[in-house]
């Protein structure tokens, strides 16, 4: 148990100083000294009152009420996900139009944070049943990309996509196709 009462015993009846009672009772000056400045800060009389134990006066020098905080504001995370599905759309832009209409919001990595712990809380795709090579899942990969006529010179827009097969094709099943 920490020396509270006699401490506070020693400054106040005895009339040391800070230095005296940290030497009478071997802990540092400035456990001392905090110590009598929250026993100030408390308001408490000397003597203490009798219905005051070590425990509860230990409980009242050393619990400090933390300030109320409010929750941040969150956004919509449906929107945020359909926005985010848009071609150039990047969570760090979604981040800046959040802050920007609420400054006092989360910052980007608690922002990151909530987003993926929604993501979670989906229900994940359905799994597909089908036969080894039976099916190629073609997608587009991104925004178009310039690609210039080495005779002409003229830059036409080309899509770029992306053939998947299932790992499980063999040779002769792609020689099939």
């Amino acid at each position: 148990m920490r020396p509270i009462l006699e401490l506070l015993r020693l400054d106040a009846e005895a009339h040391r100083s800070v230095r005296q009672i940290a030497a009478s009772l071997d802990v540092p000056r400035s456990t001392v000294a905090d110590y009598l400045r929250r026993f100030r800060h408390t308001g408490l009389p000397w003597p203490l009152p009798a219905d005051l134990d070590e425990v509860a006066l230990e409980a009242r020098l050393f619990t400090v009420p933390r300030p109320l905080q409010l929750p941040r504001p969150l956004p919509v995370w449906a929107t945020e996900r359909a926005e985010h599905e848009r071609p150039g759309v990047t969570r760090q832009l979604l981040w800046l139009e959040y802050k920007a209409a609420h400054p006092d919001g989360n910052q980007y990595t608690q922002f990151r944070a909530h987003y993926t712990r929604w993501l979670a809380t989906l229900d994940p795709v359905p799994r597909q049943e089908y036969r080894a090579g039976e099916r190629v899942f073609v997608d587009y990969a991104g925004q178009t990309m310039p690609v210039v006529d080495p005779a002409t010179g003229e830059i036409r827009q080309a899509q770029v996509f992306v053939g998947a097969l299932d790992v499980k094709v063999s040779s002769r099943t792609l020689l099939r196709l």
